[in-house]
């Protein structure tokens, strides 16, 4: 059941005609959305629509072009993914970089390693390997029981699942996820969708894409479609079934390609 949005005094997060050019291509154009406390945004639309490049400007990626971000009503600069982690935003995209000489635990610490309490200015390897295997088992992957293994000698799912468990570990504010599910199995996408209704429990707002529907539709309050750069829909869930969405999307995608 979604949020009732009417009589909710102030967005976590409101983004405001936010424009992005790529050289000549316009990538986002005027895209206006707001984000509420505990609540999960599924934010559709076909390849190149404009969901990556719009929540890559929330976490501090890539810079918008104009437009206004505001935090609890006051107005903020995110100009890096550093900005984006102090004002609470986590992000887990399906390509972010992972360091293939550096060990699974080092990988989901990286830039936020633990100090060690008794031996002051050296980390605490310990704990990074306890918390990464602990996360790890929760998520039902088989690197639970090797922390240490080389991220270069993992799978596509494998790695997709140290990006995810990134994310699980250091949530906070606002948690995007960037086609969590992909090359995951069964398990392991149930246990992302299992964290991402956890998220709600803890007023933790989420934005997960996805071009899987009927994971989005699962677990989302509300629907958010981008077209060519527009939003186009931002709706309840219950507004429209999994397969209204998908006719919606083939339907943008057939007319831009009669119109190209």
């Amino acid at each position: 059941m979604g949020h009732n949005y009417e009589y909710m005094k102030r967005p976590l997060l409101s983004l405001r005609n936010i424009h992005k050019y790529f050289g000549k291509v316009h990538a986002l154009k005027g895209v206006d959305l707001d984000i509420y406390e505990g609540e999960i945004i599924g934010l559709i639309g076909d390849n190149g629509a404009g969901k990556s490049t719009l929540t890559k400007i929330i976490a501090g990626v890539i810079r918008k072009d104009s437009g206004e971000i505001y935090l609890n009503g006051k107005p903020v600069e995110i100009k890096s993914v550093e900005d984006a982690r102090r004002l609470g935003i986590e992000v887990a995209f399906q390509e972010m970089t992972l360091i293939d000489s550096l060990d699974i635990g080092l990988n989901i610490f990286l830039g936020r390693e633990p100090l060690n309490q008794k031996i002051p200015l050296f980390l605490d390897y310990n704990k990074m390997y306890e918390e990464t295997r602990k996360i790890l088992k929760q998520l039902g992957l088989r690197t639970s029981d090797s922390p240490k293994r080389e991220v270069r000698f993992l799978s596509g799912g494998e790695k997709q699942g140290i990006v995810v468990a990134r994310a699980m570990l250091f949530q906070s504010k606002l948690v995007i996820l960037d086609e969590p599910t992909r090359n995951l199995s069964v398990a392991g996408v149930r246990m992302v969708l299992d964290f991402i209704r956890s998220l709600k429990e803890k007023n933790i707002a989420c934005i997960f894409i996805s071009h899987t529907l009927h994971h989005v539709y699962e677990v989302a309050d509300r629907i958010v479609l981008l077209s060519l750069g527009r939003k186009i829909l931002d709706v309840p869930k219950s507004q429209y079934s999994v397969e209204e969405l998908e006719e919606m999307i083939i339907e943008r995608t057939m007319k831009h390609d009669i119109s190209a």
